[in-house]
């Protein structure tokens, strides 16, 4: 987050300040990242909402330029100008869809989720962050390559966002619950899984400075446990990483991040590893 030059902002077409703007003015008045306003709409013209946005936000000192386009799609639009301009994190506020919407069509934020190669803050509330937790959400069950790094990803910006904000960070791992069928006697007990995880913590702990009561080691599904361990702790930001699943096998599962967005009651700050966003850079730069 500290490393982020370039802001890419989502702005609602309405006169209201979005709730996506105030996020990243919070951000890029921490780091001096350059804000890059966007309307994504291609039947109105909102340059005179755009042009007074920027005139406000000049005065009180931040770099920022505007922009008014359409592609394909709301996410293609994003995905395009986030490329154009090398923006490193995109903001934007999250509007729900219904739950039969849902299962008809996939949503649009769900499909930047999948699609777009920087990191994305999905803005769903207009409290401050300050003296809140921070929620970061890791696997620590899995311990290869890509989810160490992803892990160290999530890390590493729920630290930022608790030093940008003064708050202070909090890490969930959920871990299956036992299966008699289970191969391994370890995974027939409760008692045994969570022994294992948490030895699996301990040198985790060790590397990110994270002690026992900043922890949350939970038995269960990470898409139940993630929601209901932000509103325990009243977090206003989840950070969560997702492998930006696609096809048919993403159609049918959806990714953790997509399944606990509408049910979060706190911002979420979604990560990708580095490889699948390499990909997706990829991808993006053949359009």
């Amino acid at each position: 987050m500290q490393a982020v030059r370039s802001i890419l902002v989502v702005i609602e077409p309405s006169p209201d300040e979005s709730l996506a703007l105030a996020r990243a003015k919070l951000i890029a008045c921490k780091t001096q990242a350059h804000l890059h306003l966007l309307v994504c709409d291609k039947k109105h013209d909102h340059s005179e909402h755009l042009r007074a946005l920027k005139e406000d936000l000049l005065e009180i000192g931040y770099s920022v330029t505007t922009e008014q386009a359409w592609r394909e799609s709301l996410h293609d639009t994003i995905v395009d100008v986030q490329q154009a301009e090398g923006c490193g994190l995109v903001v934007k506020q999250h509007f729900p869809d219904s739950t039969l919407k849902k299962a008809l069509l996939t949503p649009d934020d769900w499909k930047l989720l999948r699609h777009c190669p920087a990191p994305v803050l999905l803005v769903k509330t207009s409290g401050s962050w300050q003296d809140k937790v921070i929620l970061a959400a890791i696997d620590v069950g899995n311990a290869d390559g890509e989810h160490r790094h992803l892990h160290n990803t999530i890390i590493d910006h729920g630290y930022d966002i608790a030093g940008l904000a003064k708050a202070h960070l909090h890490v969930i791992s959920a871990h299956p619950s036992p299966m008699l069928s289970a191969a391994d006697p370890t995974f027939q007990l409760s008692e045994t899984i969570q022994a294992r995880y948490r030895e699996q913590c301990r040198a985790f702990q060790a590397e990110f400075d994270i002690d026992d009561d900043h922890l949350h080691i939970e038995e269960g599904p990470a898409d139940v446990l993630i929601p209901f361990m932000a509103h325990k702790l009243q977090a206003a930001v989840t950070v969560i990483g997702t492998v930006a699943r696609t096809g048919l096998s993403g159609a049918l599962i959806g990714n953790t991040a997509e399944v606990v967005l509408d049910a979060l009651e706190s911002d979420v700050l979604v990560l990708k590893p580095m490889e699948v966003a390499d990909h997706l850079e990829e991808i993006a730069d053949k359009h």
